[in-house]
């Protein structure tokens, strides 16, 4: 059984105010092209199909272009919603669309029934497991323990009743813990969002979402596919691409994984994004730039001592598609060596929310206000 695995489209995303449409054009057709190549039985969209949860009618254009390309081609797809999407939005006319092939996960509501799709060694059973929040997975199994969201994982897993003598696969769109993140996903401070993996041991393939960085956890078959492009300067030195996953057969009631190929295809981007540093006579030099694609996404930073005037202006006479302005000198320098940096992403809100408060009052809260402003933060986040 062969699947094509993506994830993260944010078909309408703009960055630094420059629209992407053209770019995701290209690249979906980039992904028709293998699937034409590779033809697969199935390809996996995990999430952030859209960039907002009310796209834009350009982006509603494109993702309906392409999914009437796979559609033409009989491929099943199964796709659920991102913490980007409106699950209700995505998921409108899918037990019309159904019938297409085209399978679009629903509002979670604690049944997830699997799609089969059979080859020569039996079953390949699809779960489909949108993004969810321990407030949307409490209010459906009330009597559960939830606290976090490795449980609510762990109680929607085990509510679907996985046969695991079965090959099975499971698509999901969740932060698991030791993934690696770069700037443009959504961050929540002190690891409140993380998953542990061990909540996916009965799957055979996760086909993950979420993280934009192409990577394995724990297990070569737990994935990140990444986007198909880059959406930050933080990924510049991504290698975007479509992960291949091949499932091969598994002895009739062995519970143990079914032996499982992983490969990828690289994906080539109309424009990428490059980092460039320099001065400005090395960065106007001719000689530094004649022979590279002038058309990429940029961000330079400049190494003159003294700012160049209108410099964004003039270096967007040779890179039209300059991004990102700024200088490394010793003004930034000793201006930046004042400022103490903190490593949020390691504390938690509370935390955050005390140093601010006493800072601001010269006293930590009193028992009571930690306790009324965990309240008010557990609400917040849907812990």
């Amino acid at each position: 059984m062969k699947l094509l695995h993506i994830s993260d489209l944010h078909l309408g995303k703009r960055v630094n105010e420059f629209s992407m449409i053209e770019d995701q054009e290209y690249i979906l057709t980039k992904i028709i092209n293998i699937i034409d190549e590779e033809k697969p039985d199935g390809l996996i969209i995990a999430g952030d199909v859209y960039d907002k949860s009310i796209p834009s009618e350009e982006a509603v254009k494109l993702l309906d272009e392409f999914l009437g390309k796979i559609a033409k081609r009989g491929l099943q797809t199964f796709i659920i919603s991102g913490n980007h999407d409106s699950a209700v939005k995505l998921s409108f006319a899918s037990k019309i669309i159904d019938v297409s092939g085209i399978h679009i996960s629903p509002v979670y509501d604690g049944k997830v029934e699997p799609f089969v799709l059979e080859d020569e060694h039996g079953k390949v059973n699809i779960y489909m497991l949108p993004f969810i929040k321990p407030v949307n997975v409490r209010a459906i199994f009330p009597d559960e323990e939830i606290k976090d969201y490795t449980d609510a994982c762990r109680v929607a897993i085990e509510h679907m009743q996985v046969d695991k003598s079965d090959r099975n696969v499971l698509v999901a769109h969740q932060f698991v813990t030791g993934a690696e993140r770069s700037e443009s996903e959504d961050i929540t401070v002190g690891g409140l969002d993380n998953v542990e993996a061990d909540v996916f041991d009965d799957f055979d393939y996760v086909a993950l979402g979420h993280i934009h960085g192409p990577q394995k956890i724990k297990r070569e078959s737990i994935r990140y596919s990444g986007t198909p492009l880059k959406y930050s300067f933080s990924e510049a030195r991504h290698h975007k691409s479509v992960t291949v996953v091949e499932l091969g057969a598994k002895a009739a009631g062995d519970k143990s994984g079914a032996c499982v190929e992983i490969r990828t295809v690289p994906l080539v981007p109309k424009r990428d994004m490059r980092v460039l540093k320099g001065s400005y006579m090395e960065l106007t030099d001719k000689a530094n730039y004649e022979g590279t694609n002038l058309e990429d996404y940029m961000q330079i930073t400049l190494t003159d001592e003294e700012d160049i005037m209108d410099a964004m202006a003039k270096l967007r006479l040779i890179y039209p598609n300059l991004m990102k302005l700024g200088y490394d000198n010793k003004r930034t320098r000793s201006s930046n060596a004042s400022l103490e940096v903190t490593a949020v992403e390691k504390k938690t809100p509370l935390e955050l929310f005390s140093e601010f408060y006493e800072a601001q009052n010269n006293q930590p809260m009193s028992d009571e206000q930690v306790e009324f402003t965990r309240k008010i933060i557990e609400d917040i986040w849907g812990n």
